[in-house]
């Protein structure tokens, strides 16, 4: 899934160490973790680093009130974005997530653009991609929506909802089912927090109006993990005001399956689907077959996920090099010492 240096080394529990609980992380921020262990919500003092909503961790401690992370359980998904931050190519969102919600509102239009930037980043986690378009009922022609969204979303199911009418909410809960851990991913405004509230029954994210302009503003300012009545685990995360790609060209195309089926018959391997003699995306673009607008986004995500894959690769060869210059270090130091 081309996730590397910036995650914690995560290793696979066999025997648990004595004394140690299994538990799960509930929310992260700046300087504090917290782990849900036997049905209780506990501090984490020690062991946090790299930590994200969603990991499975056994705890323990003799220090009563204030356990520490002893181990990391390997990772079933992983949702992620690239950063804009030099010193790390990578941002973990949330783990072991079965479903990502890409939560988009009717109202201002949907951006499509938008849309299939997450839907990449949700096929890149190994999860389920899902898109939910919220405020149905201030949404104008809302099936001919549907139907824009649902072209640029190949193979996903898009459900159109309304947290005020309980329009389409019974699709969403039936969609999530009980036992799943699905994440919601989307702009500051989308409603997320309201879409929250609706499922569960009850106010558990506070909600902030939108602005006249029509932009968001942030109602959640951390990741957070919520269990919900009917079995199901959710992880609310804040308005993203970019979304960077992960180094996932095959998430890519996964997001455009459609156009992935003909550039695999243009006459040349290394075809760039720009202006070369036998592209069958251009043609397929001349003649209808594909939008033109879907290619033009398809060039433009994977231009950018090979430049973080190539940022990636650098980054892990610096890493490399530091810990055979640490590890040469350390055994000239021990022959002078001997």
């Amino acid at each position: 899934m081309g996730f590397g240096l910036p995650f914690p080394t995560v290793t696979t529990v066999g025997s648990e160490p004595e004394g140690a609980r299994r538990g799960r992380v509930v929310r992260v921020e700046r300087g504090s973790v917290l782990v849900q262990v036997d049905g209780w919500v506990e501090p984490v003092s020690r062991g946090t680093e790299g930590l994200l909503v969603g990991d499975w961790v056994l705890v323990g401690g003799d220090r009563p009130g204030a356990p520490a992370v002893l181990e990391v359980e390997r990772r079933r998904t992983l949702l992620g974005r690239g950063t804009a931050d030099r010193s790390s190519g990578e941002q973990g969102l949330a783990a072991n997530v079965d479903i990502v919600v890409v939560v988009e509102p009717f109202d201002p239009q949907p951006s499509l653009g938008r849309i299939e930037r997450l839907l990449v980043l949700a096929w890149a986690s190994g999860a389920v991609p899902l898109v939910v378009l919220t405020k149905a009922d201030l949404g104008h022609d809302s099936a001919s929506v549907v139907a824009e969204v649902t072209r640029a979303s190949p193979g996903i199911t898009v459900l159109a909802v309304s947290a005020q009418s309980g329009s389409g909410m019974d699709d969403l809960r039936a969609m999530i089912g009980s036992g799943q851990t699905f994440v919601l991913v989307g702009p500051s405004g989308a409603g997320k927090s309201t879409l929250v509230n609706a499922l569960a029954g009850q106010s558990l994210m506070a909600t902030a109006e939108v602005r006249g302009d029509g932009r968001g503003r942030h109602a959640t300012s951390h990741r957070q993990l919520v269990e919900m009545s009917d079995g199901s685990t959710l992880i609310d995360t804040p308005g993203l005001r970019s979304v960077g790609l992960t180094g996932d060209l095959e998430a890519v195309d996964d997001a455009f399956p459609e156009i992935g089926d003909v550039a695999a018959t243009c006459r040349f391997r290394d075809c760039q689907h720009d202006s070369e003699p036998g592209c069958a995306v251009m043609a397929a673009v001349d003649d209808d077959r594909l939008s033109a607008r879907r290619v033009e986004s398809w060039r433009k995500l994977r231009r950018e996920a090979a430049w973080q894959e190539r940022r990636n690769n650098k980054q892990a060869q610096r890493a490399a090099d530091r810990e055979r210059g640490r590890q040469y270090e350390r055994r000239r130091r021990g022959h002078v010492e001997y």
